[in-house]
């Protein structure tokens, strides 16, 4: 990802970025019912590195799996990129976790911007104090080996009703998670950038009393032009 774009990214947020993408046609990217376990964190921004689930065969998913070296799960949390996000489809199933507290700590230590899943984790509360950016549906205690088997490591999935291919660009903050094609995220960085600029603009005349029409949408020159005053003053 260019540099210049993830600054961007991590200085908007989501609900400005859905509006790019709505006007682009894009009208279901936002990850749903997805919560970050610490909302007072910094954006995530990453590319999309992806670890698929399936329902658990009782017969193929025994606590023993886990010593193999080549399982799915493990491999995802040793192979995702630095500054890239785990991306996790656990088919919207929080009734096991998708990871816990020491998978999600070595993520952290390895340098991936964060961790997503439509599933749950456990060891939630320790998860939320790492200062690391992680989302989930809600907590859930039982190993994913109760109810997930992890099949599929960086190919395309459904994360929250939203379709992520590798290398897509994922955007968090304390609303949730947005995915951007990896097509477009350049121009939708510079788009969602300057729209921030102008609602801030907005807020602030709202907030000392102003209407909304003739404001936002802008229809009026004498907005036009207090905007551009008003920007111009804050080197905007």
């Amino acid at each position: 990802m260019n540099p210049q774009t993830r600054e961007k990214l991590m200085k908007v947020s989501t609900a400005t970025l859905c509006t790019a993408l709505f006007k682009r046609g894009l009208r279901n990217q936002f990850i749903q019912d997805v919560h970050p376990l610490d909302p007072t964190l910094p954006n995530m921004v990453g590319e999309a590195f992806t670890l698929r689930y399936m329902p658990a065969r009782e017969d193929l998913n025994p606590i023993t799996v886990f010593n193999d070296r080549n399982h799915p799960q493990r491999q995802a949390v040793e192979q995702c990129p630095v500054g890239a996000v785990l991306l996790m489809d656990s088919r919207k199933d929080a009734r096991a976790a998708s990871a816990g507290g020491i998978l999600v700590s070595r993520l952290m230590k390895r340098g991936v911007a964060g961790v997503v899943t439509d599933g749950g984790f456990r060891d939630s509360p320790d998860i939320a104090k790492l200062g690391f950016p992680a989302y989930h549906q809600r907590p859930s205690a039982p190993t994913n080996l109760t109810l997930h088997q992890a099949i599929d490591i960086n190919v395309p999935i459904g994360c929250g009703d939203v379709a992520v291919w590798p290398g897509d660009v994922v955007v968090g903050d304390a609303e949730g998670v947005i995915v951007i094609p990896a097509a477009m995220p350049d121009e939708v960085a510079a788009e969602a950038t300057e729209m921030t600029v102008f609602e801030d603009f907005v807020q602030e005349k709202v907030l000392e009393g102003r209407s909304i029409l003739g404001l936002y949408p802008p229809t009026d020159e004498q907005s036009r032009t207090e905007f551009a005053a008003w920007r111009e003053a804050r080197g905007r």
